[in-house]
């Protein structure tokens, strides 16, 4: 087995985190913020989105920042927290209020801690790899992967609480597996007991689908745990664990997730069963067994990054079926004549004569369908790495691999056929999963590497390829114009709100009025979108973010003006434009 030594190890293990960190940084603050970013930037400042919680602000015909910056309460935060986002995520706010505290609410600055959370996943997952797995190569391997993959490299890029859970939820496995470590020991770990409680709960106050993951390490425990005292101890940290939490759902912001996943459940519903193209949510179909598959089988692709961007070539089903069948006539050739030291010459040319026949009948995208057709014989490495480089402790710990990694997915796709359509099937509700996946993915890099020449190197072109889709695939999402993790086919701008508020500290002088356009937000439900306000405030209180809070700006909503930001000049009464929104053009 290849092995580093500690200095060499250190200094790959520097490397690739600095590959993650600056492929994190890399213009993530380019773009402005979109909707659920400005939810985000108000929820953690106690804002209420359009306004319920500032009545006294907004109720008159004139407010200044100073105003708008009035001291908020708890209960304001709890407020804004089940208007702007059903309750999810306190902790995820509470740090991101924290940050913007020490390093201000600038783009770059509010998607910060995404960047770090995520780079520290990278770093967590070697140390997770490197401990329970017992080797430095598959560790450095495994985080290289998360690396490079477009995923959290995406999600890195938006404040939201992703990145955080992807790192708790890691951390969390992490603990729960040195645990049973000690268990098997006859060692009672109470200090890791009371830091697996304390992971469970930020993390489900950071994300509540997170408990997929707890779901997963229950399983585990279920196949493999035979100690009394260990689940006595177990079930005493999970259910401390779960009172604290529910503490959030009976006095919380999470009192009122339940009413409003049921009113969504039943609204999306709706939708599927109507009108389900002609909605701004993109298309939402009834959760039938064949649109589930559909809108599932990009998902299970897009885990794995040797067959990221696959997802809709496997729709094609004619040329897919060619595909797969040349996939495991090469895995059967590989199964058979993989150990042979010295084979026919047909069986040397086996491998590049049948990835290179795919290209000659694909109609279509031929590269991307030669990637699927080795992606099976690469899944089957992943098996032959299990079965052969694997002690029985280490096959154990694969099972733990396998249900993190499909689990959280499945668990999206029951929820989707409770709820009746298929609006909730998407990457990030499951992205708990890629770090386990990175693991998979490098022992069938690993395995690979064992292979004859003549097996290994066309492999080896076909993950190339794949790399340089890859690669294509992360330029679209620097330049924000990968609808897939970025949700736009088109690129945003520069945000506008904060530029906005920069010209107006530079150009307002006492007695100006600034004028906000008029854009009302769509009621969809009574109980938590409702406002007093006949007139749209987003627009005005996004800029009032950026501005100084002790700033005396006048400032009105103009109930005719749906556009423009306009300054109004004292002593001339020159109107000037600030920014134009132009519609929904640059509101994201």
């Amino acid at each position: 087995m290849f092995r580093l030594s500690n200095r060499n190890a250190l200094l790959l293990l520097g490397i690739v985190v600095l590959i993650a960190f600056a492929l994190r940084l890399y213009r993530a603050g380019t773009y402005g913020i979109y909707f659920d970013e400005k939810s985000t930037l108000l929820i953690s400042q106690g804002v209420v989105l359009e306004g319920a919680n500032q009545k006294d602000v907004f109720s008159k015909p004139y407010f200044t920042p100073a105003e708008f910056w009035k001291p908020k309460t708890f209960a304001d935060f709890i407020d804004a927290n089940i208007r702007g986002d059903i309750g999810n995520s306190p902790a995820y706010y509470g740090v991101l209020y924290i940050w913007i505290k020490l390093f201000g609410m600038s783009d770059w600055a509010i998607r910060m801690p995404s960047v770090l959370f995520s780079t520290l996943t990278v770093l967590l997952l070697y140390v997770f790899v490197r401990r329970h797995f017992k080797s430095e190569s598959l560790a450095l391997l495994s985080a290289f992967i998360a690396a490079i993959e477009p995923f959290f490299v995406a999600y890195s890029h938006m404040a939201r609480n992703y990145s955080m859970t992807f790192f708790l939820t890691l951390l969390a496995t992490h603990i729960f597996l040195l645990i049973m470590e000690k268990i098997m020991k006859r060692e009672q770990p109470t200090g890791l007991y009371i830091a697996y409680g304390l992971t469970f709960i930020t993390s489900v106050l950071s994300h509540y689908l997170t408990v997929t993951v707890f779901l997963c390490h229950g399983l585990y425990a279920l196949l493999y745990l035979r100690n009394v005292r260990a689940w006595v101890t177990l079930g005493i940290t999970g259910a401390v664990g779960l009172g604290l939490v529910s503490l959030w759902f009976i006095f919380g912001g999470g009192k009122y997730t339940f009413f409003t996943l049921n009113y969504q459940a039943q609204f999306y519903r709706n939708i599927a069963l109507t009108n389900p193209t002609g909605t701004p949510f993109g298309l939402i179909l009834p959760a039938t067994i064949p649109n589930i598959t559909v809108r599932a089988i990009p998902i299970f692709a897009d885990l794995f990054i040797f067959t990221n961007g696959l997802g809709k070539a496997l729709l094609g089903v004619r040329n897919s079926l060619v595909a797969l069948g040349i996939g495991t006539l090469a895995t059967l050739i590989i199964h058979q004549y993989g150990a042979v030291k010295h084979p026919s010459i047909w069986v040397r040319v086996a491998m590049p004569v049948l990835l290179a026949a795919g290209l000659l009948y694909y109609t279509v995208v031929p590269f991307r369908f030669l990637v699927l057709s080795a992606a099976i014989p690469f899944a089957y490495l992943i098996g032959r790495y299990v079965v052969d480089q694997t002690d029985n402790r280490e096959k154990r710990l694969v099972i733990m691999l396998a249900l993190l990694t499909f689990v959280p997915t499945f668990f999206l796709l029951f929820m989707a056929w409770r709820s009746g359509h298929t609006f909730g099937i998407t990457q990030r509700y499951s992205g708990f999963s890629f770090p386990y996946v990175c693991i998979l993915v490098a022992m069938g890099l690993r395995q690979l590497a064992t292979l004859p020449w003549w097996f290994s190197t066309p492999l080896a072109a076909a993950l190339l390829i794949q790399l340089g889709f890859l690669t294509q695939l992360l330029i679209e999402i620097y330049a924000d114009a990968q609808p897939k993790y970025t949700y736009f086919d088109r690129p945003r701008i520069a945000n506008p709100y904060w530029t906005s508020a920069q010209q107006l500290k530079e150009l307002y002088t006492p007695g100006d009025t600034i004028l906000y356009p008029n854009l009302k937000r769509p009621i969809y439900s009574e109980k938590i979108d409702k406002t007093y306000s006949p007139v749209g405030l987003l627009d005005a209180q996004l800029v009032n973010v950026y501005l100084p809070e002790n700033a005396q700006f006048i400032q009105r909503i103009d109930p005719n003006e749906h556009d423009r930001i306009v300054l109004v000049k004292a002593k001339t009464g020159q109107k000037i434009t600030i920014f134009d929104f132009e519609g929904t053009k640059f509101r994201y």
